[in-house]
């Protein structure tokens, strides 16, 4: 396989402050992001030290994975830098003809897949075949992730279970999203039911809440709920004493769980009277490393190039 690399595509994020503009502008397909946007995204991005660790910990998950896969590993930011073409030029360059993609948003795999055919149909290569791609499909529904998560909530549940609720999360979409057939939301269920399996807990014990809504746009637009605030306020209106948020919708430490639930959710259940703990992201942490490398080789072993 000394032809081949793998590459990681990510959300993106931004490393300079002064970046924002352009990369909302990214998020929202072009449109400027109003000054009053920017600003409050940019506060949160200062709550939490001015620079979210996100492209860092990609880059550490690349290296392990790299280390244990033995070819190349990269990685690529959807609307940010490094860009998919910008890799995919690098990777080239090298010698590399065949391009193994894995979505690090398990739940939203053809998104970054349309990115990477963008990026790969795109890439000038005279005299040259295109660069031959396979992208994982959506693998948020892996017994071995159930695993992981599992493992980081199990670290914070009490031996007596009887005032704690499991919230798990994942990043809200729009329901337009959802009604035009995408599987987002039945996929993040699911996978939170078989953690909630592997813990034991019973149904009365964990529910599911989508968090991280976007930006108000000005005009209205429907969300997939509840949202994190109001399956807060049911698990205090249930008799709860104490919640854990595993934010299984994500799988590494960014401002949506830096600031949006370290900050804002506790904040949040502390006004109810909730005590707050959130589960550790698996970053670039070695049974996410594992779990990766099962991705790769199914994908690599079914030998299916575009």
């Amino acid at each position: 396989m000394t032809d081949t690399a793998i590459v990681l595509i990510g959300h993106g994020t931004v490393e300079d402050l002064d970046d924002l503009p352009a990369f909302l502008g990214n998020i929202r397909q072009g449109h400027a992001a109003p000054p009053a946007l920017v600003a409050e995204v940019r506060r949160r991005y200062e709550a939490i030290g001015g620079r979210s660790p996100l492209l860092d910990i990609c880059r550490a998950l690349a290296g392990r994975l790299e280390a244990v896969m033995r070819v190349p590993v990269a990685v690529a930011s959807r609307l940010s830098t490094p860009t998919p073409g910008d890799v995919l030029a690098r990777l080239a360059a090298g010698g590399t003809r065949r391009i193994c993609a894995i979505p690090l948003a398990q739940h939203s795999s053809h998104v970054y897949r349309a990115a990477m055919v963008a990026a790969r149909d795109g890439l000038a290569l005279p005299g040259r075949a295109p660069l031959a791609l396979a992208c994982a499909a959506n693998w948020g529904g892996r017994a071995d992730l159930a695993n992981v998560y599992a493992a980081r909530i199990h670290e914070l549940l009490p031996p007596d279970r009887a005032g704690t609720h499991v919230l798990f999360t994942a990043h809200s979409l729009p329901m337009a999203v959802l009604d035009a057939g995408d599987p987002y939301e039945a996929e993040v269920r699911a996978a939170a039911a078989n953690v909630a399996t592997i813990l034991g807990l019973r149904d009365e014990e964990h529910d599911v809440a989508f968090q991280s809504q976007g930006a108000p746009t000005g005009r209205p637009v429907a969300w997939l709920g509840p949202d994190l605030r109001a399956a807060l306020e049911v698990a205090r209106t249930r008799g709860k004493t104490h919640v854990v948020v595993s934010p299984i919708g994500f799988l590494a430490d960014h401002v949506e769980i830096l600031y949006d639930l370290d900050v804002e959710a506790r904040a949040w259940a502390a006004e109810l009277g909730l005590s707050f703990s959130r589960a550790r992201s698996p970053n670039a942490d070695d049974d996410l490393v594992l779990v990766l490398r099962g991705v790769a080789e199914e994908l690599l072993a079914r030998d299916i190039w575009s």
